[in-house]
């Protein structure tokens, strides 16, 4: 992306690798929202650095230099934010918000590439017998863990997800950790229902029932879908936000509901190195299979119907992770 709707498919040279940095061959790249609102130019400009190679969600494997070639090595996932270890918020463990935002596929070139150079520190190895197909959804799951830890939900709550896209899904998935009593997810699409009861959901609506929850996980990034979830918070309840609206959306909120009905009203950005090495362990433990999300699969010169498809799904099937495959993985799931 040379600017804000100037997307195309370029031939580059290899990055040299320098000191601290190691070469990774990306396989899989997961596209999102946030990939749209690059190419429209709709995020906040705090965020990003054009000309940009898209790409913040993937698996790939180590380089590894042999006989002058290169040559596969081990499975990896990247932590795609790239800390300075120095500021206050890093020494705090709060690498998400450090001082100086770098972040791989925002200010820094991201993985729908051949190769990309990354820095050593921020590489995990995975598990020979992981499937990469689970490893590609590591980046959204650390986003969705850090939030739902930090928002201490005790076990037997009643929740609700607002959204039905794969960050939704996800957060249904996730939650089961934490014991729920149940989950509802209020989504759009009913062709979604599918995949929310297969991630965990109990009940999978289309329209508001003016039931209230202990906890409100809002995943659209929609300014109604945001008032929506903290109208539906029980007293004493718990409200994350997820969702990422455009760049100066506003919401109309009154103070004094959530100062009588007690709540908690929580944002959270993006992930941190705990929370990634905490989704890798579970992948590496065989604990997390998300792959059953992916829906579609689309090779690299097919880019253009990848978001196309994440841009408009059709409404009369599931569509969960859309994915720009560019090596290795057998496709099971191809452009439905």
């Amino acid at each position: 992306m040379h600017s804000p709707g100037v997307v195309g498919l370029e031939e580059l040279a290899v990055p040299t690798v320098g000191d601290g940095h190691v070469l990774v061959r990306p396989i899989a790249n997961g596209l999102c929202g946030t990939d749209l609102e690059l190419i429209d130019g709709t995020i906040d400009e705090a965020y990003v650095r054009y000309p940009l190679t898209l790409g913040h969600e993937w698996v790939g494997r180590r380089c590894v230099q042999m006989n002058g070639e290169l040559t596969d090595g081990e499975l990896v996932v990247v932590e795609g934010i790239i800390p300075c270890g120095l500021c206050e918020q890093c020494q705090r463990g709060a690498t998400n918000r450090c001082a100086i935002y770098d972040e791989i596929g925002f200010t820094r070139p991201g993985a729908i590439a051949t190769y990309i150079l990354v820095p050593e520190h921020l590489v995990h190895a995975l598990s020979g017998d992981v499937a990469p197909r689970d490893a590609v959804l590591t980046e959204p799951m650390a986003v969705v863990w850090r939030a739902l830890r930090r928002a201490s939900i005790s076990p037997g709550t009643r929740c609700l997800v607002v959204g039905d896209g794969t960050v939704g899904l996800l957060c249904a998935y996730l939650l089961q950790r934490f014991n729920p009593k149940s989950i509802t997810m209020l989504g759009v699409r009913p062709a979604q229902a599918e995949l929310a009861q297969h991630a965990g959901v109990t009940e999978f609506v289309t329209s508001p029932s003016g039931e209230r929850y202990d906890v409100v996980v809002e995943a659209a990034g929609q300014k109604a879908a945001v008032e929506y979830a903290v109208s539906s918070a029980d007293r004493g309840g718990i409200v994350v936000l997820l969702g990422l609206p455009a760049h100066g959306t506003t919401i109309e909120v009154a103070p004094d509901d959530i100062v009588n009905n007690d709540l908690t009203i929580q944002g959270s950005f993006s992930y941190t190195r705990t929370s990634w090495r905490e989704i890798v362990e579970l992948l590496n433990e065989k604990v997390l299979r998300p792959s059953f999300l992916i829906t579609h699969e689309f090779t690299l010169d097919q880019w253009v119907d990848a978001i196309a498809t994440l841009r408009t799904p059709d409404e009369t099937q599931p569509r969960g992770k859309v994915l720009v495959m560019l090596d290795e993985v057998s496709s099971e799931v191809t452009r439905r």
